[in-house]
């Protein structure tokens, strides 16, 4: 029986740990300073690695699926391959320390804008940021923090939004709110247009479905069905605003932000919206899935993400 099965949520998971380590690391951080916490960090990588068997078998079915979708032999599965993974996640985690920290200078970050989008970031209208687990969102903060001086809503399914932001705020994190949107109520969606109309802009991930079984989609990823959720094209919809797509890999030792044009706009007829949302998410899934082999060991769900029994509508 899955953990789904069970009652158990990636979300449901993620929740009862997830504050209280970014709490430890954040505090711990700022004590010892990267370099001291570096060993103590992946002594628990290594400790989840050992003890972790669902997030094992999780990252050996995705670089299974991710090669065979992609053809190319080297990134089958092995034991070193999987362990790489774990480690990438520690490094991500102690990156994120340093973003917190405003340890992260925009030196430090490439920016990947062919398109000019930076350029309407201070637009009289926001825009919809459409993200993934991969690599680092978190330097998204480079640019709202540190370029464009731009207020940054990041919408969240956790129950501990207001808390991350005080963590943020003491860390001087001023431009980067976490907003919780478990469910899109109208009281949600009438503070988010109010949020667009001030110029601030909305960032999301693309790649997971929430806690309480919000509506999902299920398309092609990878060469197999897996369920997307509708969240950000919904939200795209209902707020008439644009998409762009934002990802940010780690390369050779240093972030590449990447910015790109997605939709101009998502619109459906009421009989058509289940259709018009599933083109978009398939676009979607076949877009990350390319993102994910210029960083194959850079994707964080360490979840059954293809198994049907953890889709919340199944």
């Amino acid at each position: 029986m899955s953990e789904q099965a069970k009652g158990v949520h990636w979300a449901g998971q993620r929740e009862r740990g997830s504050f209280l380590l970014m709490k430890f690391t954040a505090l711990a951080a700022r004590r010892l300073g990267r370099r001291a916490l570096a060993p103590l960090l992946y002594l628990i990588v290594l400790y989840f690695f050992l003890f972790g068997g669902q997030a094992r078998r999780s990252i050996r079915d995705y670089q299974q699926r991710l090669a065979a979708w992609s053809g190319r032999a080297e990134l089958r599965p092995t034991r070193r391959s999987v362990f790489r993974q774990f480690m990438a996640f520690a490094d991500a985690l102690l990156d994120k320390l340093d973003i917190w920290r405003g340890d992260l200078r925009l030196e430090q970050v490439s920016l990947l804008d062919p398109h000019g989008l930076r350029n309407q970031l201070r637009g009289a209208r926001g825009q919809l940021l459409v993200g993934a687990h991969l690599g680092n969102l978190e330097v998204c903060r480079a640019l709202a923090e540190l370029g464009e001086k731009v207020r940054m809503n990041v919408l969240v399914h956790t129950k501990h939004a207001e808390q991350f932001n005080r963590l943020l705020g003491e860390a001087g994190a001023s431009h980067l709110r976490l907003i919780q949107v478990s469910e899109l109520d109208p009281a949600i969606m009438l503070q988010l247009s109010e949020r667009l109309e001030r110029g601030e802009w909305l960032a999301i991930a693309g790649d997971r479905v929430p806690l309480h079984g919000g509506r999902n989609v299920r398309v092609n990823f990878l060469g197999h069905p897996a369920a997307f959720p509708q969240g950000p094209w919904l939200l795209a919809g209902l707020l008439r605003c644009q998409v762009n797509l934002l990802s940010c890999l780690k390369i050779d030792g240093r972030y590449q932000v990447a910015l790109e044009p997605f939709a101009e706009q998502v619109r459906w007829k009421r009989s058509e919206r289940e259709a018009v949302i599933s083109t978009w998410v398939q676009r979607y899934a076949e877009r990350l899935g390319q993102r994910c082999l210029e960083a194959p060991y850079q994707w964080f769900n360490f979840y059954p993400f293809w198994n049907a029994h953890d889709d919340p509508s199944a």
